[in-house]
């Protein structure tokens, strides 16, 4: 039986999650978030799942999902509302974060900087959609025709892979002089 989270604890840890959010130009999973919690022991894995939705119903927080991750960013109102409740959080767990955010800041953009997913565009048909981001805008973005779920999928799977070597070799494809 689970207890019921105090009404302290559960607006410090939407604090924490909003705080997290702000910090970050770009959408984290849910994984990212759930971590780095769990690895300061300052809830359980239950507790953040239970404050994402509720920070989702008051529209503080989106989520995107994308195959098998959500993705989540801060919204207007829940800037607005991390503004007014800052102070509620203590400078070690800022400092905390802060320094977390400082060394994992990069790994965790190029986690997220990759995209592929896929949907069936008709009958044995799917489509690919394929893109490298940097600052939530796409460098490349690749559309290409699947004839079964499992090629479709492993086009996804080696995107994540091979982006970069791709990207490379389209980029010098394309920026080489054709005699």
């Amino acid at each position: 039986m689970q207890t019921e989270m105090q009404p302290e604890a559960l607006m410090l840890y939407k604090l924490i999650i909003l705080y997290i959010l702000d910090k970050v130009e770009f959408p984290l999973t849910n994984v990212q978030l759930t971590n780095f919690i769990l690895d300061k022991g300052y809830t359980n894995y239950f507790n953040i799942q239970q404050v994402l939705a509720e920070l989702l119903e008051d529209h503080f927080i989106s989520c995107n999902a994308v195959r098998n991750s959500s993705y989540y960013e801060i919204t207007s109102s829940g800037g607005e509302t991390l503004s007014f409740f800052y102070d509620k959080i203590s400078d070690a767990i800022k400092n905390d974060i802060d320094e977390y955010l400082k060394e994992n800041k990069y790994k965790m953009r190029e986690e997220n900087s990759i995209f592929a997913d896929f949907y069936e565009a008709h009958k044995n048909e799917y489509i690919t959609t394929l893109k490298v981001l940097e600052r939530g805008n796409p460098i490349i973005e690749i559309k290409l025709s699947a004839a079964s779920e499992a090629e479709a999928s492993m086009i996804c799977e080696n995107w994540s892979k091979k982006s970069s070597e791709i990207y490379a070799r389209i980029f010098q494809s394309l920026t080489t002089d054709v005699e």
